[in-house]
């Protein structure tokens, strides 16, 4: 197999693991094992897989609501998620954050969100943190189309493009913020254009592309290590289930969900390797390989135990002085 065809195959297995771990935490919650919300990454999964791809584990990123998909893109311990998600001691935050709260600074996993467009100034504020100290790391902002109308999306590009500051912010554009489709809040659809207003580069992508988002982020993220300022990429995908687990989708039709799920990223790119040649008994085995270590995941989960009483106190922090 040629080095092509390897990292191909590693792009497959990084976008099948995310959809998998997806579809089965579905099923968990829908058996009522996962307490709280989740809001779940599939039909997007070449987006987190392409970025984190050109990605050093010292570069950072930010996520949101719908985190899941980055944080395994970037190296996240499916253990330690999915033990975070049934609320366990030995999840990532010990059992207090829940799905929208994971992090692993160690990775430069700086955290999922559940305030919309809120990861994008903590972007900002680590790409501004390698800038002063010298370094080559960058980081990527992942937010939906909905946050690029929030505040928080402008400030934070204005001051990373007038700093010429080492940010990628990437637009995953699913076309709603939660039920509302965009065109209904937004006059020009085509956010990339955004970026003009602040000098900066912005492209418009095909989300469900894995080798498209890939070679477009890497250019991007090339650009920002030496020392060129960011880039706005907006990848246009589509999410297949509602805004989060539960809800009943009343807001797009069937044909229009059909539509995008032919061009599904995973089947894609397993009809490419298909075509290159690789074998269906590599693809099995690829996948046997997944559901055994998501098997092992939700095992450990529910083995562990739930966080005691008094570990509510632990983990704050004061103001100085205080002792409330």
């Amino acid at each position: 197999m040629n080095c092509n065809l390897d990292h191909w195959l590693s792009l497959y297995h990084k976008m099948l693991k995310i959809r998998k771990f997806e579809e089965k935490v579905s099923r968990l919650y829908s058996d009522g094992e996962i307490p709280g919300f989740v809001h779940l990454y599939i039909g997007e999964e070449a987006i987190a897989t392409g970025v984190c791809s050109n990605l050093d584990e010292e570069d950072y990123i930010t996520s949101t609501h719908r985190g899941h998909g980055h944080l395994i893109a970037k190296g996240g311990d499916l253990k330690l998620m999915m033990a975070e998600l049934y609320g366990k001691k030995t999840g990532y935050c010990k059992g207090k954050g829940g799905s929208m709260h994971i992090a692993d600074i160690n990775l430069g996993i700086l955290g999922a969100n559940g305030i919309v467009g809120a990861g994008i100034p903590i972007a900002v504020g680590a790409g501004y943190s390698a800038l002063l100290r010298g370094t080559k790391q960058v980081c990527v902002a992942f937010f939906g189309d909905g946050a690029t109308n929030e505040g928080t999306f402008h400030e934070s590009i204005n001051m990373a493009s007038a700093w010429n500051l080492p940010v990628i912010f990437v637009c995953e554009n699913n076309s709603f913020g939660v039920s509302t489709r965009i065109d209904r809040v937004t006059k020009n659809t085509d956010l990339a254009k955004r970026a003009i207003g602040y000098g900066i580069p912005g492209v418009t992508i095909d989300g469900n592309d894995v080798l498209e988002v890939e070679k477009c982020s890497k250019e991007a993220i090339d650009r920002a290590r030496a020392g060129e300022g960011p880039t706005l990429i907006v990848a246009k995908t589509y999410r297949y289930h509602g805004h989060f687990e539960g809800e009943v989708v009343t807001y797009r039709s069937k044909e229009e969900l059909s539509e995008w799920m032919q061009k599904d990223p995973i089947k894609r790119m397993a009809e490419k390797l298909r075509i290159e040649g690789i074998p269906e008994e590599v693809l099995g085995r690829v996948e046997e390989e997944i559901d055994a270590e998501i098997n092992n995941a939700v095992a450990f989960a529910r083995e562990s135990s739930y966080p005691e009483p008094e570990d509510a106190m632990e983990d704050l922090f004061f103001s100085e002085g205080g002792n409330e």
